[in-house]
């Protein structure tokens, strides 16, 4: 009697080790995850994951070889079911963190197309201040025509340096901004920037980039 007792106890033993062993596996496996944040689609499947486990180990303990054990298996299973549960609710409350905030930066709020009008050079000036004389010589006589020929060169001056001016005239971009703290600003560029409505923008070292 005395031997089968002790042979009884061995192999409960045995069967209360293996057990333990599968369960331990399996709680392994729970604490395999990050603790990373979850969106809400993660922390369904985890929970999901979590209920089927703790089934799959409550079948497990029902094969303990006596009530005391299989009692013990399933405080276990309910404990480290709860923990990881917990944990999973956790990362799913925990809030990203903010990201730092963007100096200078903003948005496009319009893009405008104008004109930038030219300068006449110095080929204006004197084309049209020669052209000038020459129509003020043929005004009046003696001293009224010499002051007709230099009224004459200096209107023609002027209206040369205002053709050649009109001549190269020239495309230009402005861009406005409403930067993320409210503020509003403008850029004038020569050559298109590629912006447009709504782009993200930063000012840098005084012009604008996109981000």
């Amino acid at each position: 009697m005395a031997n089968y007792m002790a042979n009884f106890k061995i192999i409960e033993e045995n069967n209360m080790n293996k057990h333990s062993i599968v369960l331990a596996v399996a709680l392994a496996t729970l604490t395999s995850t990050s603790f990373a944040q979850m969106s809400k689609s993660e922390y369904t499947a985890e929970t999901k994951r979590l209920s089927t486990r703790y089934a799959e180990d409550k079948k497990l303990c029902a094969e303990e070889g006596s009530s005391s054990s299989r009692m013990q298996c399933l405080r276990d299973a309910k404990t480290e079911y709860d923990k990881h549960n917990a944990d999973a609710k956790a990362r799913y409350n925990t809030k990203a963190p903010k990201a730092a905030a963007c100096h200078d930066c903003g948005r496009v709020t319009s893009v405008v197309v104008g004109e930038k009008a030219g300068e006449g050079g110095a080929a204006g000036l004197i084309a049209g201040g020669v052209a000038g004389a020459l129509l003020g010589n043929q005004v009046g006589s003696g001293g009224g025509k010499k002051l007709a020929t230099l009224a004459g060169a200096a209107g023609g001056a002027y209206a040369g340096k205002q053709v050649e001016g009109r001549v190269r005239t020239s495309k230009q971009w402005t861009v406005h901004v409403k930067y993320d703290d409210g503020k509003q600003d403008s850029f004038v560029f020569d050559n298109d920037p590629q912006m447009s409505n709504g782009d993200r923008v930063q000012k840098q070292n005084g012009t604008l980039v996109r981000r």
